[in-house]
């Protein structure tokens, strides 16, 4: 079969990667609404350092995963996707499972660094779809794929403020760990890879970067996927407090401010793959061109909004638009490197949008506390208009 034609079992690949990502986003970010409860549970009592702990323990997850997901994609590459994604479910449903089990913060902090370096199910997912799927369904397939992510994403918080309350913390992470497990098992018997092509003895390949001929827009690709998360996350630490100048009721500002947060998620979710069907059709520098530029134009009037209900309809609207620009920026890699050195390559891009994710509220919460609220709206602005004339430049010309 050719690389063209994909394998015959995309689609269910594709679906039980999806059902699989969806369900370790959500064991990764449930624990956000009560990670503070937690923190004070296991012996920390000064509000301060409770503040610090939880920060440290959500962010360890993602220090590490960005650490090493080159090496996981670079594994895949060798040895199998599927392995690679054996590997982080059962991982990450033990990882989930033993910080239910915690005495203390350091062991907290401990299981959610080792969560983040066993784990990689939802970049293994992309990988092994952008390369198993056929060619002109690529952005579709990685659109669903994120639509599964940014549904988790979402789904998480929810489900961690309520289930708590009826079952317990450290049972709410076993359950957890419980879901994850039946994401392995399906992806034991129900993922079908292509046998790896074997390597000619004695025939030296290059391997990483070097196999890349074109290096141009993979590193276009590279520095468009950290901008989009910079946008998505600088906003994050401010939204509350913006909110809050907003509104003259206080009693309302938890409320809108976790609408505002919801809502660019929700019109990613529901403009992922079609935008993907759109870019397999029209071409894929173009949406991601078009999406940098539509999100700068909506992040303008965002600094100048007057009430909360125009804020979460400009935030739904610049969700719609960047939903398509993850499906993208994976197929454009996926099209411009070796099939030897996909997994490595999509591996630095999902640790560039890692980047991104810690990078944005870093940025956010100190332009905002220095320069005012509307001044990272602008700057963001700025910044996605200054990304969509680089990939404009760096297009390839054909």
């Amino acid at each position: 079969m050719t690389e063209d034609d994909g394998t015959a079992y995309w689609q269910r690949n594709l679906w039980v990667c999806v059902f699989g990502t969806f369900t370790t986003i959500i064991a990764m970010t449930l624990l956000l609404p009560f990670l503070p409860l937690y923190v004070e549970q296991l012996g920390v009592t000064d509000h301060a350092a409770i503040v610090q702990w939880s920060g440290a323990a959500y962010g360890a997850t993602f220090l590490t995963a960005a650490m090493f997901a080159p090496l996981w994609g670079r594994l895949g590459d060798q040895y199998g996707r599927k392995l690679m994604l054996i590997r982080a479910s059962l991982g990450m449903a033990v990882a989930m499972s033993l910080i239910g089990l915690s005495q203390n913060v350091y062991q907290l902090v401990g299981l959610r660094l080792l969560a983040g370096l066993l784990g990689g199910y939802s970049s293994g997912s992309m990988i092994l779809v952008a390369t198993q799927t056929p060619r002109a369904n690529t952005a579709w397939a990685l659109g669903m794929m994120s639509s599964g992510v940014m549904a988790g994403s979402l789904a998480g918080p929810l489900i961690g403020g309520f289930l708590p309350p009826l079952i317990g913390i450290r049972m709410t992470f076993l359950a957890a760990g419980a879901i994850i497990f039946v994401a392995f098992l399906a992806t034991v018997f129900l993922i079908q890879e292509e046998p790896r092509p074997r390597r000619s003895r004695g025939v030296k390949h290059k391997a990483g970067f070097a196999s890349v001929p074109n290096k141009g827009p993979v590193i276009a690709m590279l520095a468009t996927g950290m901008l989009l998360m910079f946008a998505n996350m600088s906003i994050e630490p401010i939204i509350t407090v913006y909110v809050a100048q907003l509104l003259p009721d206080p009693s309302k500002v938890t409320i809108v401010a976790g609408f505002v947060m919801a809502a660019a998620a929700l019109g990613s979710i529901i403009s992922a793959s079609r935008l993907g069907k759109l870019a397999d059709k029209i071409g894929h520098w173009t949406v991601i061109v078009g999406c940098l530029l539509v999100c700068a134009l909506l992040l303008v009037p965002q600094a100048f909004v007057t009430d909360g209900w125009q804020l979460i309809g400009l935030r739904f609207l610049m969700g719609l638009s960047l939903g398509g620009l993850l499906p993208c920026v994976a197929t454009v890699i996926r099209h411009n490197v070796p099939e030897r050195s996909a997994g490595s390559i999509l591996g630095y891009s999902t640790s560039s949008q890692y980047v991104g994710q810690v990078t944005g509220p870093l940025m956010g919460g100190f332009v905002g506390g220095h320069f005012g609220m509307r001044a990272v709206f602008l700057g963001t602005a700025v910044l996605m208009a200054a990304g969509a004339l680089y990939g404009w430049v760096a297009r390839p010309r054909r």
